[in-house]
Order: C-alpha cells, then sequence, then structure tokens
C-alpha cells in the first residue's frame, strides 16, 4: 500500500525539483527596509545583475536627495552626513557617483577594495550585462564584457567623480532619535540621516564541514586559472563559480573532477553548460562526479563518498593537488539582525504574537460567518450589523410577509443583511476590488490587468450580487419560472424564503463547494452542474490553460490571493518537506469522496435508512466546521500575512488536489529562454504555490509542475524575460505562446 501510495505521490507531484529561497533582508521594491532611513541596493534585493546594481544604488542615492531634511528637522551639523553608503561595489559605487552629483554630504565604507567581487574573479571571465537594452540610472555605466575591462573602466568613471572609499568595516546601524549612525569596526561612529547598505551578498563563505578543510591547498576563489596549470585539481560545487572555475582550469591545464552531491546541476548558465559539454566531448579535460560529496580532504589525495549500484555508499580515493569550494556566500544576515532589519521568512516573538491574535480573530470571524455562537450573540444583542436591517425595513417598509406588495430594493438588502454570510461577502468583494485595482497599478501588463479584472467581477456579480441582491429581487417579481426556482433554490423559511445562497454552485465547483451536493434528497439540477463544471469544463480548460484557468481566473479563493495577498507571496515557504506537505489535499480530496460515495448509497436506500438519519450531524456538519470553517478559513486565512495568501489552495483545498491530477494531463506550460536565464532564482521566489521555476528555466525545460496557478508573478518578475506561458506537447516542444503579454521585458524588447 505504501508504495503504491509513493508511486501516486511521485507521479503526482514530488517528482518536481523543490528548491529552496536563500533567506535576505526584507525590503520595498524601492529598497527601503522596516528600520526608517535604511535601504539596500544590489544583490541584496535579490537580483544578481550587473546593470540592476547601478540601477539600484543611483536610484537610492537620488531618492535621499529627493527626500531632503525632514520637516522640522532643521539644519544638520556639518558632521552628520546626508547618506552613508555601505560598500563600495557596483552598486555604493553608482550610488555614491551620483550623491557627488546631487551634491549630498556623503560617506562610502569599503572593508577591502573598491569593486572587490568583480577584482576577484578569475582573470577574463566573461560578464554578462543582461539586459542587453537597458540603460542603468545614474553617470555610472558599463560597456566591457571582461573582467578586466569592466574593472577598468568602473575605476575609471568613479575617479573621474573623485570617489575616494574610505577604508572601515561597518559593525552595525544604530538610531539615535531621528539620526542614524554606522557602528564601525573599532568603536568609531559615522553619524547620517539616511543609510545606504550595498555590500552584496558578501557574508562568509559556506563551508564543507570535513577533515583536512584548512589545509593551505584548500581555496575558496580562483583568481588566475595558470597558476594551476598542470596539477591535479578538485572543484566542489554545482552553481556558476563551479562551472566557472572547473573550466577555466581545465582550459588552463589542468586535470579537473567537478563534484557536486546532487544529481544534477542545479543553477548553470546555458554558456557554462555548453562550455562544459564540450570538455566532456573533447579528451575529458573535466571528469565530472554528480552525486557524490567530499568525505575528507588530505595533502596529496581527496576522498569522495556517493552512492553505490545498491543501497550502500561508494568511496573513492583521488590523488589531488589543489580544491576548489565554490559553494558561495552567505548574506551578511547577522549584520542586519544587529542593525534590526528584518530578514525575510524569520519570525521573532512579536510576529508569533501577531500571528496568535490573527488566529484568534479568525477563529471569531469564521464561527460567526458560518453560523456559530458567535453569530447568535450578535443577533441576540443586535449589535451591528444586525441591527441595519431594522433600520432599513422602516425605510423601505414591508420586506418580509407581505406578498401583494413589491419588494423594494432597499427591503431586498434589509433581508440578506439580516444574516452574517451578507457582511462578509461584502467585506470579501469589497477588499478584492480595493486591493485588485492596486495590484493593476502596480503590476502594468495586460495579463495582470485582464486577470485581476476578471476575478473582480467574478466575485462580486455572481458571488456576492446574484444570490444577495438579483435573485431575490427576479423571483419576488416574478420574473424567474417556479420550476426553475425549486429545481435550484428550494422553499426555506428564512430569509428570502428560497436558499438563494446554493447560486455559489455556480462558481464555487464541488468539491470546493460540497453543499449543493450533500443533500438530503438529491438537487439534480445542481448534480448536473456539477458534472458538468468538475468532469467537463474544467478538465478541458486545464488541458489547454493549466489549473490556473480556474484557480488564477475564477475561484473566489483566488481572488483575494492575487489581490490582497499579492504582496505576500514571496512568504511562501519553499522546499521538499513543503512539496511533500502538497499532497495534505489528496487527503481532503478523499475524505470528500468518501462522504460523497455515503450521501449516495443514502439515496438509493429507502427512505428512512439510517445513512439519512446520520449523514447530516455526523459527516456534513463535521465536514463543514472541519474543512470549511477550520482548515479553509482559520488556517487558510489566518496565515495570509505571515505565509502568503495560497495556503489553502497549495495545501488543502480538495478541488485544487483533483485539479492536480487532471494538469498532469495538460499541455499548459511556461516555457523558458534558457540562454537568457541568469540563476538569480527570483521566479522561484515570488512563486506563492512554492514552486521551483528557475530548476526549469534554467535548463530550458518547460514548466510543468500541477502546481502552477497562472498568477504570472514569475513571468513578470523575471530581469531577463526568460518565461513566457504557453502550450507544449507530450515531448516538451512548444506549441504556442499565449497572445497576452505578461512580462514587461519581453513587451519592452517587442518579443509580445
Amino acid at each position: 500500500m505504501l508504495r503504491w501510495i509513493a508511486r501516486y505521490t511521485g507521479w503526482l507531484h514530488t517528482r518536481w525539483p523543490a528548491g529552496t529561497v536563500e533567506p535576505l533582508p526584507r525590503s520595498d521594491r524601492d529598497g527601503a527596509t522596516n528600520v526608517p532611513g535604511v535601504s539596500i541596493s544590489g544583490d541584496l534585493t535579490g537580483i544578481p545583475l550587473l546593470k540592476f546594481a547601478l540601477d539600484s544604488g543611483a536610484k537610492a542615492a537620488a531618492a535621499a536627495a529627493a527626500q531632503g531634511t525632514d520637516p522640522g528637522e532643521g539644519a544638520a551639523p556639518a558632521e552628520i552626513l546626508d547618506l552613508a553608503i555601505v560598500g563600495a561595489g557596483v552598486s555604493g559605487m553608482a550610488a555614491a557617483v551620483e550623491a557627488r552629483k546631487r551634491g549630498l554630504r556623503f560617506e562610502i565604507l569599503e572593508a577591502a577594495e573598491p569593486f572587490s567581487t568583480l577584482v576577484n574573479f578569475p582573470k577574463a571571465k566573461p560578464i554578462y550585462t543582461y539586459p542587453r537594452a537597458m540603460k542603468p540610472a545614474g553617470d555610472l555605466q558599463v560597456n566591457a564584457d571582461v573582467k578586466e575591462a569592466l574593472v577598468e573602466e568602473l575605476k575609471a568613471q568613479t575617479e573621474r567623480a573623485k570617489i575616494e572609499p574610505k577604508a572601515a568595516r561597518a559593525e552595525r546601524i544604530e538610531r539615535n532619535g531621528s539620526k542614524l549612525g554606522v557602528r564601525l569596526e573599532g568603536g568609531g561612529l559615522l553619524a547620517a540621516r539616511r543609510v545606504l547598505v550595498a555590500i552584496g551578498r558578501s557574508g562568509d563563505f559556506r563551508m564543507l564541514g570535513v577533515p583536512g578543510e584548512s589545509l593551505d591547498k584548500v581555496y575558496n576563489r580562483l583568481h588566475d586559472p595558470k597558476d594551476f596549470s598542470g596539477q591535479k585539481a578538485l572543484v566542489v560545487g554545482g552553481g556558476d563559480s563551479a562551472l566557472e572555475t572547473a573550466i577555466a582550469l581545465a582550459q588552463a591545464g589542468a586535470q579537473v573532477t567537478l563534484v557536486h552531491r546532487r544529481g544534477e546541476l542545479s543553477r548553470p548558465k546555458h554558456e557554462h553548460l555548453e562550455s562544459l559539454e564540450r570538455l566532456l566531448r573533447g579528451p575529458r579535460a573535466i571528469q565530472l562526479r554528480l552525486g557524490t560529496r567530499v568525505k575528507e580532504i588530505r595533502a596529496r589525495e581527496v576522498v569522495l563518498e556517493g552512492e553505490g549500484e545498491g543501497k550502500g555508499e561508494r568511496e573513492e580515493t583521488l590523488p589531488n593537488d589543489v580544491v576548489f569550494t565554490m559553494l558561495g556566500r552567505d548574506a551578511p544576515l547577522d549584520f542586519f539582525r544587529k542593525s534590526g532589519i528584518r530578514i525575510a521568512g524569520e519570525m521573532h516573538a512579536p510576529q508569533w504574537i501577531g500571528l496568535s491574535l490573527f488566529v484568534l480573530f479568525c477563529v471569531w470571524l469564521y464561527n460567526w460567518k458560518s453560523g456559530g455562537s458567535m453569530s447568535q450573540l450578535f443577533a441576540d444583542r443586535h449589535w451591528f450589523p444586525f441591527n441595519l436591517p431594522d433600520l432599513l425595513s422602516r425605510i423601505g417598509g414591508s420586506v418580509a410577509a407581505d406578498a401583494r406588495r413589491p419588494q423594494s430594493l432597499i427591503g431586498t438588502i434589509a433581508i440578506s443583511a439580516s444574516g452574517p454570510a451578507f457582511w462578509y461577502t461584502l467585506a470579501y468583494s469589497t477588499v478584492v476590488v480595493v486591493f485588485g485595482f492596486r495590484r493593476i497599478l502596480r503590476r502594468k501588463t495586460p495579463y495582470v490587468t485582464l486577470q485581476t479584472a476578471t476575478l473582480m467581477a467574478v466575485q462580486v456579480l455572481p458571488l456576492f450580487l446574484l444570490p444577495e441582491i438579483i435573485l431575490p429581487q427576479l423571483a419576488y417579481h416574478r420574473m424567474l419560472p417556479r420550476g426553475f426556482l425549486d429545481a435550484l433554490f428550494p422553499v426555506v423559511t428564512y430569509g428570502h424564503g428560497r436558499e438563494f445562497w446554493r447560486a455559489y454552485g455556480l462558481i464555487l465547483a464541488w468539491p470546493l463547494n460540497v453543499y449543493n451536493i450533500f443533500t438530503h434528497d438529491p438537487l439534480w439540477w445542481w448534480i448536473g452542474i456539477s458534472v458538468l463544471q468538475t468532469l467537463v469544463l474544467i478538465p478541458l480548460g486545464i488541458y489547454f490553460f493549466g489549473k490556473g484557468v480556474y484557480c488564477g481566473w475564477i475561484c473566489s479563493c483566488g481572488a483575494l490571493a492575487e489581490t490582497l495577498g499579492d504582496t505576500h507571496r514571496h512568504k511562501m515557504p519553499h522546499g521538499p518537506f513543503w512539496n511533500r506537505a502538497n499532497m495534505l489535499g489528496q487527503g481532503v480530496l478523499l475524505l470528500a469522496v468518501l462522504i460523497l460515495m455515503v450521501r449516495i448509497a443514502g439515496w438509493i436506500l429507502p427512505d428512512g435508512n439510517a445513512i439519512d438519519s446520520i449523514f447530516d450531524p455526523f459527516l456534513k456538519t463535521p465536514y463543514k466546521w472541519f474543512v470549511d470553517v477550520f482548515l479553509a478559513g482559520v488556517v487558510g486565512y489566518g496565515l495570509y500575512f505571515w505565509f502568503s495568501g495560497r495556503v489553502w489552495c497549495r495545501f488543502l483545498c480538495p478541488l485544487a488536489a483533483l485539479m492536480h491530477v487532471y494538469a498532469r494531463f495538460s499541455r499548459f506550460a511556461i516555457v523558458a529562454e534558457k540562454k537568457k536565464c541568469i540563476s538569480c532564482n527570483v521566479c522561484t521566489s515570488v512563486c506563492h504555490q512554492g514552486i521551483d521555476v528557475m530548476n526549469f528555466a534554467n535548463k530550458g525545460l518547460p514548466m510543468q509542475d500541477p502546481e502552477c496557478v497562472r498568477c504570472s508573478a514569475c513571468v513578470q518578475s523575471c530581469p531577463t524575460g526568460v518565461l513566457q506561458f504557453g502550450q507544449v506537447d507530450r515531448a516538451g516542444r512548444t506549441i504556442k505562446l499565449d497572445l497576452l503579454p505578461a512580462s514587461p521585458v519581453i513587451m519592452k524588447e517587442g518579443r509580445a
């Protein structure tokens, strides 16, 4: 049994990559952090591109100049700077050049040397200046495409601007009243109105943690490959730096073995892969060892271990002269923690307290909305909003019982407003509309505009106005056939006299909405509608456009996630554990199917059977409180502002779980232009479904993970225009691309 479950989960989802996202300081789109007056630029913003570093640094200095002096602050003493810049890399120097141009009093600090990251690249390293057509803000520009020429032109420009960095190491940023201070190593303090941190991801080098790593022959950077010509070199790592090092050493005449602990290279640029493949096809100047780890480093050899042909481990000892551990560097997070700057994904006591209080609020909210004890308490005490219908009734006249006179619109609203569902849906629709317009103004692509407008329209019209106002008005004025009403909206003794709330089933398909099916007597029209939706229309739409045809364009849960949750999508956790947690929804789907089978059995058996007597109290009601109220409401929305707006959609929604099965047969994919991928991981970091988009993009493979909801965040955020929505055949060949532009970069390049 467990073997079949493992095969099913592997086929359905866990076969897809599950990369993680590197923790970085939290910042707004303009680089501002939670500490007033402190901003970040360059690689720390998440985009490791030279032109973006220049652009963000220059814009940060321009913003500091535009903000000027705070009202009431008055003129600052001469010893207080307008701007302190920490880090004299590309971004910091661009900020300094702009600050000089705008007449700011500034100081730029550097612990090593100017442009140290570029200076420490291997000799003659090619430099990729993507996007090609982009001209960064500010006067500091780049044209060279080789390391030495690039460093020379950058230094020449900063020397002409008379930029002289101060040799100092910053320990932390402090706040003293309205002023900031950069505490220096040794005790000095640099006071400033504003601080720009442009130190890149220049933290400590990552370590292997194996014996012998401290030997003199172990390096974490390569300066001149020719120094190691003829030597037996081991390069450890699977990213661009490791490949660059291995290729450069091999071309310089070294005997190179490249070791990576995973079964595949995870983040290589297209150019590096081509070079590696040429070397592997040639005289095998590079030996590739994937799925292999370094166990020990010795004076004249290294010990490797990896999976053998059986279940055990195999060991291999290789003669060795030099080791390069090209594992990258961790961002200097301790510096930011000491400075009070929040790190993305980190939770401390205030955040946990805020999360707990909000979850408690959701417990109250969904108890009230679902007719629990809170709803009755408010109704009994005539608290708002339950006293409003009385006022509307007095304004609109008798609205409930007098069938001889036309029911006014105000009267219809008064009856609808007598229950919590009206107010909840009104608030829900208002939030979707308000934050929907904000998303449209923020994103500014035709795809987002049309998608968001559609979500807003679906939420407001069929999910609010139709059941609460339009249908009651039409029914009261006898504009709907009696047979139609009886078939879809049975008569009741409360509210408008009919169950118009069942109209939610026109949009919320089974098993997202089970209540048109889990009835004592079968409602055949709703059963037919549900069969058409769940077994025909949704599978057909998914075949061509993926799961997002419903989750991203129609569903009310998706509407709130794409509007209110738009700025929280980066909070979704990533990684193998969370990928496995996606299978929880299959359990909820199984529960819904089992209850449906019991309900069908009750319909088949004679009236008065045991199932009829136990179904509502022991099956339907517990399902309502556990799935709809607790999982979808309290958990789904309670975690909204801490773990993204798609917690329910990704992990627990039974309809999404069913659509994952459909999506395995879909032609929809996010196709990638492999040559343009720089492995920056931005696409993965903004995915609020936790998909490792970059793992597909840097291999040029179509992204067909069934979790995708077509939100377009990865397509839009890609800084080089790698990604596009499209359709592929079973072999992964592109059939067609979407006509609706979703990538600003592609729009500017005229490829859309």
